[in-house]
């Protein structure tokens, strides 16, 4: 078999991140005054979105992908176009539609808060089925598609245009991946009825990696609200419990025709959950039959690996890209607990840059790099039993 080929299609943006020049960690109500001056570092500017931080994330891996996204006929989307060409991705993968404004965030990531995000969706609410590629996605084992909840024509009248483009991919008998991306309650986002979404497009679906705070927004916003009563304003991920809170939402993600499932949980590392192998068989992209076997009725929990404190820059795409890791660890054939491996291992390089995409190395060289530590951890325990003995 030659090498497996994916698309990553759906959301992009122009991120722009403010440095904090201060590593000391204050409240949100300590460090934003009105009125007050917050002395920064230069500005980076980069590719943000899931067809960016996933998309490119898998090439830079090693995977073949091939991205589809849209940005506006403006100074962004040129800044979108031109960073791409620096990841040896053609400006053609982009559609320019005129009209409508390129997506952009502006990231705030002080030290010891979580990411606030200022954005703009632009012209990835107006994205649909039609401007997908289908004859390029026939040629594809999987088919990525993230922030549907960021991008409006996906969400509205139920998502019946999710299930539309999702539907006519499956159909073409290409393995599904989607990502989603955190909503506020007051916006049109929030307004919809995700569960009821949810159980239309999930039988749809082969791949789900939504983030806990995603999957709990829409699948239980009373549990989500007892969270953040939990955390006080701190970060919710570490206050959650996998059994009482995790297991929960995936079983009913189970009930709804998922297959596999892995939710990222922020710090403390990824869920992972798998239905039978009578599910795991309807994996498409020559896929699942592969798969079947070694991974169905599996569940674990990854612990993510602990990065220095003064080595932390921004946790900006570490989902997105600790997802890359997963999907190309796939698409590569390794197995399960290789793939969660190398996915965590990821996710600790990328919080290390400003940006998600500068950390990413071949996943060969992540594996290289896990297969040291293993030894030096071992040869760390054997020392320790000798000293002991």
């Amino acid at each position: 078999m030659g090498k497996r080929k994916a698309i990553a299609a759906g959301h992009i943006c122009l991120d722009i991140t403010p440095a904090f020049k201060s590593k000391e960690e204050k409240s949100i109500k300590d460090l934003f005054r009105p009125g007050q001056l917050i002395a920064m570092d230069a500005a980076k500017v980069s590719l943000g979105g899931s067809v960016s931080n996933t998309g490119i994330g898998m090439k830079r891996l090693g995977a073949d992908v091939e991205l589809m996204g849209m940005v506006g006929n403006d100074a962004f989307g040129q800044m979108v176009l031109n960073e791409l060409e620096k990841y040896d991705t053609s400006p053609d993968s982009m559609i320019v539609r005129d009209g409508v404004g390129t997506s952009y965030s502006v990231i705030l990531a002080p030290a010891g808060i979580d990411r606030i995000f200022l954005h703009c969706s632009g012209a990835n609410d107006t994205f649909t089925l039609d401007d997908i590629d289908l004859e390029k996605v026939k040629g594809a084992n999987l088919f990525h598609f993230g922030y549907p909840s960021l991008m409006r024509m996906m969400y509205i009248d139920g998502g019946k245009e999710l299930v539309r483009l999702l539907k006519a991919v499956h159909e073409l008998g290409v393995a599904v991946s989607v990502d989603m991306a955190m909503f506020e309650e007051s916006t049109e986002a929030g307004s919809q009825d995700w569960n009821e979404l949810l159980k239309s497009v999930i039988p749809y679906i082969d791949f789900f990696v939504p983030s806990i705070e995603e999957l709990c927004i829409m699948l239980d916003r009373e549990r989500y609200h007892e969270w953040n009563e939990r955390a006080q304003g701190a970060d919710v991920t570490n206050f959650i419990d996998i059994e009482k809170d995790v297991r929960p939402l995936a079983d009913k993600l189970l009930s709804y025709g998922a297959k596999v499932i892995l939710i990222k949980c922020g710090t403390p590392g990824i869920y992972f959950r798998t239905a039978d192998k009578e599910q795991i068989l309807k994996i498409g992209g020559g896929i699942g039959e592969e798969i079947a076997d070694s991974w169905s009725n599996q569940e674990a929990f990854e612990k993510s690996y602990l990065v220095e404190k003064d080595k932390v820059a921004s946790g900006t795409g570490a989902g997105d890209t600790t997802i890359a890791a997963f999907l190309s660890a796939i698409l590569a054939g390794k197995d399960w607990q290789d793939a969660l491996h190398l996915a965590t291992a990821t996710g600790a390089l990328c919080v290390q840059t400003y940006d998600a995409l500068s950390g990413i190395i071949p996943l060969e060289d992540v594996q290289k790099r896990l297969t040291r530590m293993e030894k030096e951890i071992k040869f760390f325990q054997l020392i320790v039993f000798l000293k002991n003995f």
